[in-house]
């Protein structure tokens, strides 16, 4: 058996899942991207207890890892690693687009392409096939009306997530696709017991955000 307490805080809300064998027990949303860091804690504790589990119970952490919000993904990892270290369980990391096209599989005919806003015209983004192998990694692409357009002319593809908001309007073709289903954590709940059943765990200690983009900030003038 595998329990698994699975965190995601790479889009715009923070959800958590606990799932026995890549089943979901229970899901946990919270909206407000300002207290994400306050909320995982507290609500871990209360899945835990309502479901007649303590911390010693879990298996394992998966954690999605990026790309994504920067504070998020610092947030997610960061909490954790802090259960897998107290606990000594493995830390299992999905990527956010995995778990985005994860959330579409039954809606897709041939490609996925989850985007992520990455602000102004730019996205985060990978490509998929409906097995939810990765056929392009993910990267950071500024999107215009030519965008995708060699795969778009002769492949179908689903695109999901909140990028599809600056992509719709510049793509007319029939083989573009748009979903607006909402990826959460229980969308990484198959896909981490799969690789439980594999023990493909991360480096607890060296594990990093996959930010794909450094990010920036300004000095505060003195």
């Amino acid at each position: 058996m595998s329990l698994i307490l699975n965190i995601e805080t790479s889009i715009d809300k923070a959800s958590l899942c606990l799932a026995e064998n890549g089943s979901v027990i229970q899901l946990s949303i919270n909206e407000n991207q300002k207290d994400h860091a306050s909320w995982l804690h507290g609500r871990i504790n209360e899945m835990l207890k309502e479901n007649k589990f303590t911390p010693t119970n879990l298996s394992a952490i998966a954690v999605s890892i990026g790309p994504g919000s920067y504070t998020g993904l610092r947030i997610g990892l960061a909490t954790a690693k802090g259960f897998c270290f107290a606990l000594h369980i493995p830390l299992i990391t999905i990527t956010s687009l995995q778990m985005m096209a994860c959330s579409v599989q039954e809606e897709a005919v041939d490609l996925i392409c989850p985007l992520i806003d990455a602000r102004r015209m730019e996205v985060f983004t990978a490509t998929y096939d409906k097995h939810l192998h990765e056929l392009s990694p993910p990267v950071a692409l500024i999107i215009n009306e030519k965008s995708f357009s060699e795969l778009l002319s002769n492949r179908k593809i689903l695109f999901c997530g909140n990028g599809c908001n600056k992509l719709k309007p510049l793509l007319n073709n029939p083989n573009a696709v748009f979903s607006i289903t909402e990826a959460d954590a229980s969308h990484l709940s198959q896909l981490a017991d799969l690789k439980f059943r594999k023990k493909e765990f991360a480096d607890l200690a060296y594990s990093e955000p996959l930010y794909i983009k450094e990010f920036y900030t300004h000095a505060l003038k003195k």
